[in-house]
């Protein structure tokens, strides 16, 4: 396509100055670039900032789900990696036969460029498609993996079951020691003792009270069958008295169970290893397409297979800061994103024009004034982590107005405060929650010109580092085309 728009196009034509690339070259600049990307969208940044781009007093980071190189049909679970992998032995064992035959038609073709001259083909497939043992790697590949991290998360939940039952015994044994030393003061004082006794020994209490509650109701019962005058009392059952307490001794015997059954049958769940493949079905897969891209949740439901990119953005739309992962959960990506943007705005910062430039904005400081984001990237590491002022979501966009509306608040949070109550405290001040507003059109602008207007929907390479060379070069194009509309491009500033 690149190759075609270079001869037909006047506008590529212009920019390549009439020396068109060939697909090849095209190709091995898309295989090759995974090394520079980071380099030449380091460069890109220099160049903006010289005009004058980068207002880092307000910076917002976002993430958006891209598809991979893969589909989602490609994801297998052990059992079927292992079928594929028997399936892919045996068609590796045919064609050990037909290479024999290719290798003699091979030394016709040498003996005839031997007397012809060899032929010069521009589209050549790539060796790492063209070779079928790529396939039997790549499923190899991913089922070591997926073995890896099942055994792993095995582990994870034979620990988290331990820990879980060791705490039910602990809770057990404090249990049984509070019950003994209440029998035992109970004892030595010959009589009830101060306090609300624990629920085993109510229950103990109030089934004896229960006894002599019929027993008593009974007896009057057999003192009226013998005299028959008076009003007549109620059976034993229906009598108020013995309603009452066995009403309580029903309660106490809940209560009792109920504290069992939470120190017996407490839920073991075991917290998702980062990056770890998504189960679908309760089944972990891998894809035999491309190992490293992991089953996507989207937000409106459904999955999609590819990678989990994190950006960050400054007021005026320049991205300064990229980093692509297969963890869907963008909690996990913050720290590494935001030490990403801290070391670009020391960039952008160093290479700055003079103020007295008619294109150099006024309201640049250095380094990041604060950093903006939604609740995806909530938790308590991330509030406390080293780094940049910020205001991280603690819900919905609908629940922060809703807060900041009706129940504003004023100045700085407590200092008894947990950073949670901080940052909650902080989004319902009016300068917290004019700041915060700024965060869905500063952030999320870049992705939707991304996915609607330039149709970046899906990568076109395969593994992790080659989509987020990928992912780079895509912002540093979104860049140039930003310092394009925005300032003048001149010899000095590039």
């Amino acid at each position: 396509m690149i190759e075609r728009l270079c001869v037909r196009d006047v506008g590529f034509r212009v920019i390549c100055g009439g020396n068109t690339p060939d697909h090849v070259t095209i190709a091995r600049f898309r295989a090759q670039m995974t090394d520079v990307a980071e380099e030449l969208f380091a460069q890109v940044l220099m160049l903006c900032a010289r005009l004058g781009l980068g207002r880092l007093g307000v910076v917002a980071m976002d993430s958006v789900k891209i598809s991979s190189n893969a589909s989602l049909a490609a994801n297998r679970s052990a059992d079927g990696l292992r079928k594929a992998a028997a399936e892919q032995a045996v068609a590796d064992a045919a064609r050990v036969a037909a290479r024999a035959a290719a290798a003699a038609h091979a030394a016709c073709d040498a003996a005839e460029d031997a007397e012809f001259g060899p032929e010069h083909r521009a589209d050549a497939v790539p060796a790492e498609l063209g070779e079928p043992s790529a396939r039997a790697a790549r499923i190899s590949q991913a089922l070591a993996e997926l073995e890896a991290e099942t055994e792993a998360a095995r582990a994870a939940d034979d620990a988290v079951a331990a820990r879980k039952t060791a705490r039910a015994q602990n809770k057990t044994a404090r249990r049984d020691a509070l019950v003994a030393d209440h029998r035992r003061r109970r004892d030595e004082s010959g009589s009830a003792i101060k306090g609300k006794p624990p629920a085993e020994i109510r229950v103990e209490m109030l089934a004896r009270n229960l006894g002599q509650a019929r027993a008593a109701q009974q007896a009057e019962i057999d003192a009226y069958d013998r005299r028959r005058t008076g009003r007549a009392p109620a059976p034993v059952e229906q009598y108020s008295m013995v309603k009452r307490v066995r009403l309580a001794w029903e309660r106490a015997v809940t209560e009792t169970v109920a504290a069992h059954q939470q120190s017996e049958t407490e839920p073991v769940t075991a917290a998702p290893a980062s990056g770890g493949s998504r189960r679908r079905g309760g089944e972990r897969k891998r894809n035999i397409t491309d190992p490293a891209s992991r089953m996507m949740p989207l937000r409106g439901g459904g999955w999609l297979q590819g990678f989990n990119c994190q950006a960050v953005t400054s007021t005026d739309g320049l991205i300064i800061a990229t980093t692509v992962g297969n963890n869907p959960n963008d909690a996990t990506a913050f720290a590494t994103t935001m030490a990403a943007a801290v070391a670009a705005a020391t960039l952008l910062d160093t290479h700055q024009p003079d103020r007295a430039q008619p294109f150099a904005p006024q309201d640049n400081s250095a380094g990041i004034g604060i950093l903006l984001a939604d609740t995806g990237y909530l938790s308590h590491h991330n509030l406390t982590a080293p780094g940049p002022d910020r205001l991280i979501a603690i819900g919905k966009t609908r629940a922060v107005d809703n807060a900041a509306t009706r129940t504003p608040a004023q100045g700085p949070p407590p200092p008894e405060a947990t950073p949670l109550q901080a940052m909650a405290h902080r989004l319902r001040t009016p300068e917290g929650h004019t700041l915060y507003k700024q965060r869905s059109h500063i952030a999320e602008t870049p992705f939707g010109h991304a996915k609607h207007n330039l149709g970046f929907r899906r990568f076109t390479s395969r593994g992790l580092d080659r989509a987020t060379a990928e992912f780079s070069f895509h912002a540093l194009v979104h860049n140039l085309i930003k310092a394009i509309n925005t300032a003048p491009l001149t010899p000095t500033t590039c």
